[in-house]
């Protein structure tokens, strides 16, 4: 079977390889262009152009699926098209384009989480559970109906980048399958079924930290915000970025954003008992242990995070 592959960050990158290794005629990949990164802004392939070119496969880079790019899926002729956050709509003339339609695998058990951060956004929401579904691509919001499922346990400790990492590897196991199941006239989508909830993409101010809420929403909130768009809290008037920060129930309160020092630990008090920091960012230095920050503080009790 043809397969056009559409994606673009790291997280797709499993999908890609998972198709190509189960010998689908991979015709062509879709994925956005060469983005700046880093401080001296390269221009650097997305992880899915930069794998595409290292299998030998034709990229089609585009920031948006307009009628010049519709011709180029037209021309590569697939019978399907397997998309994995390739970052943009997909509009009605190319989604027309394949007999067999364009499959998404999405992060999230829809319909909940429809939209860009369902990892992220269940996380900062506390699910237990979690997972990813193959489902039929509408022009809607990940309205489509679901082909198959998988679950995955939310861990504790997990940060959207730990829990998207393993769902990149599940999830790509879960299309290959989808696509086989296609392709032999076996699969059947089932309209989704359940409580919508959206995802949209975090912004720099979701990383926030409140102090005044309780230590698992703060704890929760920076593990969803890791590794982008980072947690933070101001100090000053600047802006300090942190890693997640460890629950302490068991430590007596403090004030919420108030800082304390046990040995080598760093607490700050929330709206209920203290978290522990774990590293710290200060603007313009480096990321450091909390412990390594605190030393550099002339009197640890006096800061209060703002």
């Amino acid at each position: 079977m043809r397969v056009l592959f559409a994606g673009t960050p790291a997280v797709a990158v499993p999908s890609l390889d998972a198709l190509v290794a189960a010998g689908f005629d991979v015709v062509a990949v879709l994925t956005r262009p060469d983005a700046p990164l880093g401080r001296k802004r390269v221009l650097t392939p997305s992880p899915v152009a930069a794998r595409a070119a290292e299998l030998g496969l034709k990229v089609i880079h585009a920031s948006k699926v307009d009628a010049a790019v519709t011709e180029q899926i037209a021309a590569a002729a697939p019978d399907v098209a397997a998309i994995v956050a390739y970052g943009g709509l997909i509009p009605r003339p190319a989604l027309d384009i394949p007999r067999h339609g364009w499959i998404n695998l999405h992060f999230s058990l829809l319909p909940a989480w429809r939209g860009a951060a369902p990892v992220q956004r269940s996380l900062i929401a506390g699910d237990d559970v979690t997972g990813a579904v193959t489902f039929l691509l509408e022009e809607g919001l990940d309205t489509g109906p679901v082909f198959g499922t998988l679950t995955e346990a939310v861990r504790p400790d997990d940060t959207a980048g730990a829990l998207l990492e393993r769902l990149s590897h599940s999830g790509a196991v879960l299309l290959t399958q989808t696509l086989s199941a296609v392709d032999a006239g076996q699969a059947a989508a089932v309209p989704q079924q359940g409580d919508v909830s959206l995802a949209p993409k975090l912004t720099l101010e979701d990383g926030r930290l409140d102090w005044q809420q309780p230590a698992l929403a703060i704890g929760r909130r920076a593990r969803g915000a890791t590794p982008e768009p980072g947690a933070w809290t101001t100090l000053g008037g600047q802006r300090i970025k942190l890693e997640p920060v460890i629950l302490r129930p068991g430590d007596p309160a403090l004030e919420p954003g108030h800082l304390a020092l046990e040995g080598k630990i760093v607490l700050v008090g929330t709206g209920s008992h203290p978290v522990e920091l774990t590293r710290v960012q200060p603007s313009g230095k480096k990321m450091m242990t909390a412990a390594d920050w605190a030393r550099g503080q002339a009197t640890l009790e006096s800061v209060v995070f703002e």
